[in-house]
């Protein structure tokens, strides 16, 4: 009974020109944004790859200098791209990609893609994920808003009920009848992703778990909005009336409560301005070791703690030349400060991700848009680990040019240069994002909150048809 109610409901959907129709756009769409996305981000990889390359030769091609001179120069760090960004750029073109590294200050990433496009980018991108989080849904709607009502107008429905079949035997046969048809359409689109991402060599290795359990997540957001759909069509008198109740639940999901969590956690939990955020660092760092100040308090209380370490009552007396020792406890100072400022920035960032996980609950569309960001390391979360991992070179990179100043050379002789061979001795940045098992257990709170959507939406159609 169940096979033949589903394939009734299969083959009133797919008798529906309208259905039809606006189904082959939704996948031409997405598969034209799948390409479209593969071709832009081969070109950003490819500019990531130069861009390091040539980087790198840059720095390697300095002269003999002093090795604190080379600290100044600089470097830079790029943020690559990873294949599961192709169907959700998540926050990308909006924080940077490449970090500046230079001695005594940690730089914010730069170079927005968002920041060389026009006013029209405000109306949005055709992207896989915003037809995924956005258009897919509208097509269940499109499907499902007149399963029962179409019933209860031609009195189907009496006639089933009259003949003993089970209401709920038909609900779960017309949920069949909605979701198949858009389960196939999403495993054509992962599968066209996957394919062509395991043809593109320069997109890096491709976390097929990640593909699927991403794959998983949008089924099911679709389960729900199904159920969904066919619980307006339920409750409601008309098709009509359903359509607009579905349209208005989608605009409140997907878009008024969305926006909403961001107004709320900004208000509840704001950062501090940039000028702020500047202040409190130079406060901080005024208050302690300057490396290039040999006069101030904190750096003649270093002086006497090393000459007593020591044992000595001079400075040209260290095994070292005190400049380059000096330069390197102010770095280290220096880099507490960064550290201690930034983890207050995290800890906002913290707390309103807080606030959008207690909105959870409002909005199915909420745990599915930070899950899938961060499958695909596209997320707020993994730009900060890339700026700790940039940091972190950063850190090491002054502690290798102050150390060979230190060792290689006596107290006094600015003089001093380092050959060339030593920029390349230093290893080249390397940054690779969470893995997976650490991001599912990061947004465990968010599987959470899917499942609790699903279990309410098939408890709602449940509880819908037992009405009926």
């Amino acid at each position: 009974m169940l096979r033949l109610l589903t394939k009734k409901e299969l083959q009133e959907i797919l008798r529906s020109g309208q259905l039809r129709i606006a189904g082959m756009i939704v996948m031409v769409l997405t598969i034209i944004a799948i390409l479209v996305s593969a071709s832009y981000y081969q070109s950003i990889q490819q500019q990531h790859e130069e861009a390091s390359h040539n980087e790198r030769n840059v720095w390697e091609s300095q002269d003999d200098k002093n090795p604190h001179s080379a600290a100044h120069y600089g470097t830079y760090a790029f943020k690559p791209k990873y294949p599961l960004s192709l169907i959700d750029q998540g926050v990308d073109k909006f924080v940077g990609i490449s970090i500046f590294l230079e001695a005594h200050k940690r730089n914010e990433a730069q170079y927005m893609a968002a920041a060389d496009q026009t006013g029209l980018a405000r109306f949005g991108e055709l992207t896989p994920d915003f037809i995924l989080l956005f258009i897919i849904p509208l097509l269940i709607i499109l499907m499902g808003h007149d399963s029962f009502t179409r019933e209860k107008e031609t009195g189907t429905l009496k006639l089933m009920k009259s003949q003993g079949v089970s209401l709920r035997l038909v609900a779960f046969a017309k949920w069949l009848g909605v979701f198949i048809p858009i389960t196939v359409l999403t495993l054509c689109v992962f599968l066209v992703a996957g394919v062509l991402l395991g043809t593109l060599g320069n997109f890096g290795e491709l976390s097929w778990s990640g593909l699927l359990i991403m794959m998983l997540v949008y089924v099911g957001y679709y389960a729900i909005f199904t159920c969904i759909s066919l619980i307006a069509s339920s409750l409601s008198k008309t098709s009509g009336i359903a359509l607009v109740s579905l349209l208005a639940f989608w605009i409140i999901s997907c878009l008024a409560i969305p926006k909403a969590a961001t107004n709320i956690a900004e208000l509840e939990h704001p950062y501090p301005t940039k000028q702020a955020f500047d202040e409190a660092i130079a406060l901080d760092k005024s208050q302690g070791l300057d490396g290039h100040d040999p006069w101030s308090k904190a750096a003649k209380r270093l002086e006497e703690e090393t000459l007593k370490a020591y044992k000595v009552s001079s400075l040209e007396e260290l095994p070292f030349n005190y400049d380059g020792y000096r330069m390197q406890k102010g770095e280290e100072h220096e880099a507490e400060i960064y550290f201690k400022h930034y983890h207050k920035l995290k800890d906002v960032h913290n707390a309103q991700t807080g606030i959008y996980r207690k909105l959870t609950s409002l909005s199915p569309y909420l745990p599915v848009r930070f899950l899938s960001m961060s499958l695909a390391h596209t997320d707020y979360g993994t730009h900060w680990h890339f700026s700790d991992a940039a940091e972190n070179y950063r850190i090491e990179l002054q502690k290798n040019l102050n150390n060979n100043f230190a060792d290689n050379s006596t107290y006094g002789n600015w003089a001093y240069k380092a050959d060339k061979s030593l920029w390349a001795d230093i290893p080249e940045f390397s940054y690779s994002p969470p893995e997976l098992q650490d991001v599912v257990k990061q947004n465990s709170l968010n599987f959470a909150a899917l499942s609790g959507w699903l279990i309410i939406a098939f408890a709602g159609l449940f509880l819908s048809t037992k009405r009926l």
